[in-house]
């Protein structure tokens, strides 16, 4: 099948829709038009190259021109900007940034891959020659070259969502002074305050110093330089160094102008082949809209797992007519933060609140492998389901080890539709170093089931006037407790049960949620009424007390 597949734009969605228009249609021509220097790069190591963690340059770049010319016979223009599109003649203005001359282009099949842009608010010094935003490997090599000179300075970093946190991580890596301002009153808008809250810890553990629910006013300028940065409130911080990682907006000007169809959320309206409102142009990457798993809704992720799987089918469809319909999003995510790790799927509170969702959710911490073996480290899990069909809805992690696994293993179960019982019942693999006969997500979804059977009741905070009885040893108990709490260990609870009116409301307590667990079902079947548990136990607390304050604020 003869054909001319022009794509425009490389990197994730263009580079994986070229290779995949080759290889099911050898006699198209096919013609990829990047604006920039490189084609294919590794957009998520970049951070990590800045910081020194990724050593060599040229792992960074996936695919070169060469490459794609040699192994797959795809054309490859860099430095071509196209400025246009004709419909109605199927054809493209390409400018040459190089010989600054444009020519037009003819194409049968049309892929749109444009991305998105930095979004750079207007303000006055934002322009200056140390502030930087971070898209490509142009961007990377400035912020090298500059904080190579001098690894000692202050960094500001404006935006706590993945790309700022990890340059966060790198630019104290390298021994920056570091300051994070974000606008949101916590870090990683995608968690929940409460999860978040442990990210938040453990930056300020390693001495980065958080300004949350604080926006970007203005810069202090010397000249062309940056030399501090103003926050809503007119703290003043001193930078020799910014990165700007507000967000990104989608790059759709060109769509527009050629008056394809918009979706609501700004993104390139597409179907389930990626094909636009005009059937032989497709668009795929951060630019476009994708159905959501959970809600069924279309919205923006730019991702790069999306990316490559719309460029796959794009280029399919676009080289023989036909190809598997593009799945729904979930939006997972994964962020290193220096010792720990924060993962999400699916729906979160704001989803859920936006939704109207019905919905419960368990938290619990459990180790990344058997707890005997050595090495073993705690994750906290946090469950959302619907208690109508026990459906699950989302998840977030936080911990370290085996956080990947774990969110891959609740995802999957999301997406085939998967339920509290499904994920209670899988058969994964165990053994001492890799995991638990009771797997940290058959911990979760059995806390779920007991939740949703009314086995267990858990509850974020103790209400007002119920007793609060505590299980934790005695060592526990005297490092800390809560004012208005009985000490009742687990292994005294039925010698001690007389001492406890039974009609009372009460909540137990103790360090993650088991051992409350074990005395609320003793308690229930001593004719205790109203037994409640605390969600993640006493080591959730701090980060409860977060969400709480972050509700409080929002009145």
């Amino acid at each position: 099948m003869a054909r001319k597949i022009v794509i425009v734009g490389g990197v994730a969605g263009g580079a994986s829709a070229a290779a995949r228009a080759r290889r099911c249609n050898e006699n198209a021509q096919i013609l990829m038009i990047e604006k920039d220097e490189h084609v294919s790069f590794a957009n998520c190591g970049l951070p990590y190259y800045i910081g020194g963690e990724i050593t060599d340059r040229k792992k960074l770049l996936v695919a070169t021109p060469q490459k794609f010319e040699t192994w797959f016979n795809v054309r490859v223009w860099t430095k071509h900007l196209v400025t246009a599109i004709d419909r109605q003649n199927k054809t493209l203005t390409v400018l040459d940034r190089k010989a600054d001359e444009s020519k037009v282009v003819a194409y049968d099949k049309l892929i749109l891959a444009p991305g998105a842009s930095p979004i750079v608010p207007p303000i006055d010094g934002i322009r200056s020659s140390n502030v930087f935003t971070l898209r490509n490997v142009d961007d990377t090599d400035r912020i090298k070259s500059y904080v190579d000179q001098d690894r000692r300075a202050k960094a500001v970093v404006i935006g706590a969502g993945f790309i700022g946190l990890e340059m966060v991580e790198m630019l104290h890596h390298i021994g920056m002074d570091v300051s994070l301002v974000e606008l949101a009153p916590q870090v990683l808008p995608p968690l929940d305050p409460e999860m978040a809250h442990m990210i938040e810890e453990e930056l300020e553990k390693k001495q980065v110093k958080l300004h949350l629910g604080n926006g970007l006013k203005g810069f202090i300028t010397d000249g062309d330089l940056a030399t501090g940065v103003v926050l809503n409130d007119d703290t003043k911080l001193a930078a020799d160094l910014v990165i700007l990682a507000i967000g990104v907006r989608p790059s759709t000007d060109l769509a527009q102008a050629a008056d394809l169809e918009m979706g609501k959320t700004g993104g390139i309206a597409i179907n389930e082949y990626t094909q636009t409102s005009d059937p032989d142009i497709y668009a795929v990457g951060d630019a476009v809209e994708y159905t959501n798993g959970v809600t069924d809704l279309l919205q923006r992720i730019p991702l790069a797992g999306p990316a490559n799987r719309a460029g796959r089918v794009a280029g399919e469809h676009a080289a023989t007519d036909q190809s598997p319909a593009l799945p729904s999003v979930l939006g997972t995510a994964i962020v290193r933060v220096f010792d720990k790790v924060a993962a999400v799927t699916g729906c979160n509170q704001r989803c859920i609140d936006a939704m109207g969702y019905q919905t419960r959710h368990v938290i619990i911490p459990a180790n990344s492998h058997a707890s005997y073996y050595p090495g073993a480290q705690e994750m906290v899990i946090k469950l959302v389901y619907q208690p109508s069909d026990g459906k699950v809805l989302g998840a977030q992690i936080v911990g370290g080890e085996g956080v990947d696994k774990r969110i891959d293993v609740i995802a999957t179960a999301i997406a085939f539709g998967g339920s509290i019982d499904d994920l209670a019942g899988l058969d994964l693999a165990y053994a001492p170093p890799f995991g638990s006969a009771k797997d940290p997500v058959h911990l979760a979804a059995l806390a779920a089931q007991n939740d949703l059977r009314e086995m267990e009741s858990f509850i974020a905070d103790p209400p007002a006037g119920d007793r609060v009885v505590d299980v934790r040893s005695d060592s526990e108990w005297q490092a800390g407790h809560l004012s208005n709490a009985t000490h009742m260990p687990l292994h005294e609870i039925r010698e001690r049960i007389k001492e406890l009116d039974p009609t009372l409301p009460t909540t137990v307590v103790c360090r993650g949620g088991q051992r409350a667990y074990y005395a609320s079902r003793i308690l229930r079947q001593h004719g205790f009424k109203q037994i409640k548990t605390l969600a993640g136990g006493m080591m959730m607390r701090p980060h409860q007390e977060k969400k709480i304050q972050i509700k409080e604020s929002a009145k």
